[in-house]
């Protein structure tokens, strides 16, 4: 018996759909207050000091946190190479300014500080901001656009065309998720940066963070009252064999508005991911007026989490739909890797993974801690 048929076609595809999940969450809650500390740098440093404070207080994890990205594209790659095809040609722009904002950063934290002139320093504050700002807005566009179906068809060779362009990504929807994506990720860098600063940069942190609390459980309720009255879901209108072959076209589908919450009708525990993710939102912000800083960097993740399994669950089976030819849309069940493939990157992932969570640990509880503004003022135990 070959090794890999010991585990069903079906029951790879749907582990590894939830392996995605957790890596994009994993990316999420990591470099996401990375990203977020970015956001709010011009606003809780008044002056070169408290600046250092903010970017040191991210300065020796930033780095380590980038594997969550690495993984999550390179899972992305493997397992659902379709899906890879068409979300990285026809987001194309939006990529480039995604990666154009990624480099901008690690050039920004390691050349901030190698000149005394005030005005470079504020030039790379500006680009650390920008390089937050930027991909914050840019995944939560992306993920209003996933909701509503993106033009791309294949023809009878399989061949991808994509007929969208950059601006039509822009539509109001999308925008809206863009805004809940930025302010989500500000309430998770300003619950990170309470519970590493003190003094006035944590106290700004604070201030703003609960303006963004409040501003994602607001922005993510309209956000799904917009999708469940007036957005057109996806429903998977033939049989669908779960172990069948990656060819979206043999199958149909059809819109609905309001489809995207059936699953929430026929899985009423489904209904977990939504809730958290509105009360990990309030209760971040209950957090950060009361000061409770571990509490507060746990709930600001609770509510991350909760709102892109929200997605997930809204979505299944569904990856990424189709505007043009909804039969064209990719589903777990038809747009994945071989069976051996993702056998094989599973045993890696087994091996592997438990190696990057321990390091990652190991990590954290090292440089557990606050930034200490004095030893910044000194020149003395910080990198940046």
């Amino acid at each position: 018996m070959i090794l890999h048929t010991l585990i069903e076609y079906d029951v790879l595809r749907l582990t590894w759909w939830v392996l995605l999940g957790i890596l994009l969450i994993g990316f999420a809650l990591t470099d996401g207050f990375d990203l977020g500390t970015g956001i709010l740098l011009p606003f809780v440093g008044k002056g070169d000091v408290e600046r250092r404070v903010a970017i040191n207080a991210v300065g020796p994890v930033w780095e380590g946190n980038q594997v969550w990205l690495i993984l999550g594209g390179g899972a992305i790659f493997a397992a659902w190479p379709q899906l890879y095809a068409v979300s990285f040609s026809g987001f194309y722009l939006a990529m480039f300014a995604i990666l154009f904002a990624l480099i901008v950063r690690p050039v920004a934290f390691k050349f901030r500080s190698k000149r005394e002139d005030a005005g470079w320093r504020q030039a790379w504050d500006m680009g650390l901001f920008v390089s937050g700002l930027i991909p914050a807005l840019i995944f939560g566009v992306a993920m209003g656009n996933v909701l509503q179906g993106v033009p791309f068809r294949f023809d009878g060779s399989m061949q991808i065309f994509y007929e969208g362009s950059f601006f039509a990504l822009l539509n109001p929807f999308a925008l809206l998720c863009g805004l809940v994506s930025v302010t989500m990720l500000t309430m998770h860098g300003a619950a990170w940066l309470q519970l590493k600063t003190q003094g006035p940069v944590a106290e700004r942190s604070r201030a703003i963070g609960s303006i963004a609390a409040l501003l994602t459980a607001v922005l993510y309720a309209i956000a799904g009252v917009l999708l469940w009255k007036f957005i057109d879901g996806y429903h998977i209108s033939s049989i669908v064999d779960p172990t069948g072959p990656s060819n979206p076209l043999l199958k149909t589908a059809e819109l609905k508005v309001g489809v995207w919450f059936a699953n929430y009708q026929a899985h009423p525990w489904t209904m977990a991911a939504p809730i958290v993710g509105l009360a990990g939102a309030l209760l971040a912000f209950i957090g950060l007026r009361a000061r409770r800083e571990v509490a507060t960097l746990l709930a600001s993740s609770l509510s991350i989490a909760g709102i892109i399994l929200s997605v997930g669950a809204s979505m299944f089976p569904f990856i990424l739909p189709s505007s043009l030819d909804p039969r064209a849309s990719l589903t777990v069940w038809d747009s994945s890797s071989s069976h051996m493939t993702l056998f094989i990157m599973l045993v890696c992932t087994v091996v592997f993974m438990p190696i990057i969570l321990a390091y990652t640990t190991w990590v954290y509880r090292v440089l557990w801690g606050k930034v200490d503004e004095k030893a910044i003022s000194e020149e003395r135990g910080h990198a940046y």
